[in-house]
């Protein structure tokens, strides 16, 4: 334990939106249970690159008792992660789930003028960033839809305003894993080379998380590629859309 600068969390302002989590590049901080968490003192440098990126003034930095920042640590934690982000989640006892089954699907425009039933444009199988392989097929070259889970529920006309003819990515920025989203994107960036890509988010504060992880994405693959940042409304509106360039 040493006298020394470290980071303090006010969790009473933290709205999760997870900035501080991208901002943070030794991994020392995560969104756990919709607050921002310092996950070990041994990752924090102290230094408070993070404070400028909270938009709650919620992160402090106070001198305390703590344990000494571990350089090498960090590294061996930042690479532990790489390393889970690379590989596909693989269930225990050699079970795999169904649902986790890649799958390319034929998307249809056939509407039932009788019911209104309106066909699914999903174009693929999985949806959730968490669960889908850098390398599948659907992803390649794609139009890739990086979208708030919160947003198809919200927008009726979500499928064939934005989904059509897009491969997707699924993900909440305030209850998921922030730094696990920013490497699993990295490395579909990487790997698939989409053709363009389109992040799609409610007005809610928290949910501009979903930008933060793709900035910070497109920076560590060094794509140097502009992205449509779409905003929706709690009424399912488009709100406004901006050209972000990286």
């Amino acid at each position: 334990m040493a006298l020394r600068n470290i980071v303090k969390i006010d969790e009473d302002k933290c709205n999760g939106c997870g900035q501080c989590v991208t901002a943070c590049a030794e991994g020392a901080i995560r969104i756990i249970d919709g607050k921002a968490r310092l996950i070990s003192e041994t990752y924090c440098d102290g230094l408070g690159a993070c404070l400028g990126h909270c938009p709650q003034d919620a992160i402090t930095i106070e001198q305390r008792d703590a344990t000494e920042f571990d350089e090498e640590a960090v590294k061996q934690y930042l690479e532990q992660k790489k390393q889970k982000a690379i590989s596909d989640p693989v269930p225990a006892a050699g079970f795999v789930c169904p649902g986790m089954k890649a799958r390319n699907l034929t998307a249809s425009v056939k509407t039932d003028m009788q019911s209104g039933d309106v066909s699914s444009q999903l174009r693929q199988w999985p949806v959730q960033l968490h669960l889908l392989s850098p390398m599948a097929s659907y992803l390649k070259n794609a139009d890739l839809l990086f979208v708030a889970d919160c947003v198809p529920f919200a927008m009726g006309n979500f499928h064939h305003r934005l989904l059509k003819e897009k491969a997707i990515a699924i993900g909440c920025p305030k209850l998921d894993d922030q730094d696990y989203y920013v490497q699993k994107l990295t490395d579909i960036l990487k790997i698939a080379q989409p053709a363009s890509l389109t992040v799609v988010h409610m007005e809610v504060p928290c949910c501009s998380g979903l930008t933060w992880i793709t900035q910070n994405a497109i920076r560590a693959a060094k794509a140097n590629m502009p992205f449509e940042d779409v905003t929706i409304s709690l009424d399912g509106q488009i709100k406004y859309s901006k050209t972000i360039e990286s």
